[in-house]
């Protein structure tokens, strides 16, 4: 099949050049919230019933990443492919300029790309495969979930049953293990050579060289099964040849308590003395050196401290010099790993080195839509138990608008010649900001409270500072774009609180005996931050 350089075109089966043109009509975010707060994105079902509106928000994603990209389209009609993954699975080639929208020629060859997915699906639990979702620098990012165990390929039907609390249909299509395969479970690793080895096939083909494991255990276990494993307990060593990182980060049901806190982060610190949690944090040295963080606290951080640092270690592994991609999974890999996809996706996109075409209420859009929406995130499920890592995902913005979580900071390091004297340029990015009052929002009609908590970082200004003469068009420029970085990312908070609070907020919060409205109001405006919400913006 050929490749699709899609602006706002619908991807066939195959795929089709698109005219640029913008839908008549576009869905808005509080469309997307009301669809993504009533039902589990499954690809089957996007033709059925709300099947416009799912039609609509796919069409959006396309037009989005064909503003600045070239693509192709691996299609998964049906979830031929993997029943939660999107329907039009996007595989980004190159950044594309307007010129080159109808010369697009692609570097892919879907058909086959597509025959080793379908080979390497079952390697990964419920066939979430390693997918590639970000481009930056010429590297895939990718997401998957975590490799399958013995209890989900001989027993997946009862165990995606058990495993996600009730019916689940992501594997009605996959085909079945044959009883050759299954005699061989007894002793024989060639069924798991075969398999994990087409997932390996795939990872090299996206050149992914460091995967990051965000799961506590090193296998999930249910009912005394263990029913995932990891590539860190991999026993015959099939991954040994990528840089494997153990960095565990809480799961969804944690996010209780940060709901429960009042929407605060700050202080809140995952026990990592329960018993199921045994995969320690394990990062090679030689990517740590640059980044001046004690890893060997990390069970002391709070929820603020640890999802910073992950981030910092991300942006460093897709910011070093080689072409190395990069593969994030969780378990299922529709908590956690769109929790980091989006964050990634948001922090490289403030520093105007992706989506550079996109305004903030249109990355919000994409990454909403495609990073959780359509990749099967189950809101509807996480909200009615109280687990808003969603919700958390985009309110953590706050704290991480300072130029330590820049790439640009490092791109500026290897480009710009020393300087005598003075303040260095980062000396002057760690200035605490003087106390400026709120930040009014672009296009709402509230204001954001900054907060000086232990997990905020402050940012700098240009008061009372002096640049030497050296190269000061280039630091001034580089000054200005993490300026813009900060005022990028807090727009697209608010855009988000706006749209959240008025869409999905109150149903967060299971409402009181008495119907006090006003007091589930005043539980969300204190935790996230919010001032002077109007009547109507709710």
């Amino acid at each position: 099949m050929a490749g699709t350089r899609a602006a706002a075109a619908t991807a066939s089966a195959g795929s089709s050049a698109s005219s640029g043109n913008q839908p008549p009509q576009e869905p808005g975010l509080g469309e997307l919230l009301e669809e993504f707060s009533r039902t589990q994105y499954r690809a089957k079902d996007g033709s059925g019933t709300g099947g416009s509106k799912v039609e609509r928000i796919e069409k959006r994603c396309l037009e989005l990443f064909g503003r600045d990209y070239c693509f192709s389209v691996i299609p998964n009609t049906n979830g031929d492919i993997c029943g939660h993954y999107p329907r039009h699975i996007v595989f980004l080639e190159y950044e594309s300029s307007e010129k080159e929208k109808d010369t697009f020629e692609s570097t892919v060859q879907v058909s086959k790309l597509q025959d080793l997915i379908h080979r390497s699906k079952m390697a990964r639990c419920r066939g979430r495969f390693v997918c590639p979702v970000i481009l930056f620098k010429g590297k895939h990012i990718c997401r998957s979930a975590t490799l399958a165990g013995w209890g989900e390929l001989y027993g997946r039907s009862g165990y995606n049953y058990f495993f996600s609390g009730g019916a689940d249909d992501a594997w009605a299509d996959v085909e079945d293990v044959t009883e050759e395969d299954c005699a061989l479970r007894s002793g024989d690793t060639h069924l798991f050579d075969k398999v994990r080895g087409y997932d390996i096939k795939l990872l090299r083909y996206l050149s992914v060289k460091y995967i990051c494991d965000l799961m506590v255990e090193n296998k999930k276990v249910k009912f005394g099964m263990n029913v995932t494993s990891s590539e860190k307990v991999d026993k015959a060593q099939r991954y040994a040849d990528f840089t494997l990182l153990s960095i565990p980060y809480p799961g969804c049901e944690f996010f209780k308590e940060y709901k429960d806190r009042d929407y605060m982060a700050e202080g809140l610190i995952f026990n990592w003395k329960q018993d199921y949690v045994d995969a320690p944090l394990s990062i090679p040295d030689f990517l740590t050196h640059s980044l001046n963080i004690d890893w060997s606290q990390y069970q002391c951080w709070d929820l603020v401290q640890q999802t910073q640092n992950y981030l910092k270690l991300l942006l460093s592994l897709v910011n070093s010099d080689d072409d190395s991609g990069l593969l994030v999974h969780c378990i299922s890999g529709w908590d956690r790993t769109p929790l980091f996809i989006s964050l990634l996706r948001l922090s490289l996109w403030a520093d105007g080195l992706i989506h550079t075409s996109l305004k903030p209420t249109e990355i919000l859009y994409l990454t909403v839509a495609y990073d959780w929406f359509l990749f099967g995130h189950m809101l509807v499920d996480r909200l009615s138990k109280g687990e808003e890592i969603f919700f958390f995902c985009f309110n953590f913005l706050k704290h991480i608008t300072s130029e330590e979580f820049s790439a640009l900071k490092t791109q500026r390091r290897k480009s710009l010649p020393a300087r005598d004297g003075g303040f260095t340029l980062e000396d002057i990015c760690m200035l605490r900001r003087k106390d400026r009052g709120s930040t009014t929002s672009l296009g709402s009609d509230f204001s954001l409270v900054m907060e000086n908590s232990p997990g905020a970082t402050g940012s700098f200004t240009y008061e009372a500072v002096e640049l030497v003469p050296a190269g000061a068009p280039t630091q001034a420029a580089w000054l200005a774009a993490l300026s813009d970085r900060e005022t990028r990312l807090q727009e697209v908070r608010s855009a988000f609180l706006a749209a959240y609070s008025s869409t999905v907020g109150l149903r967060a919060v299971a409402p009181s005996p008495s119907g006090a409205i006003g007091g589930l109001l005043e539980q969300f405006a204190r935790g996230v931050g919010l001032r002077g919400i109007s009547s109507n913006a709710l």
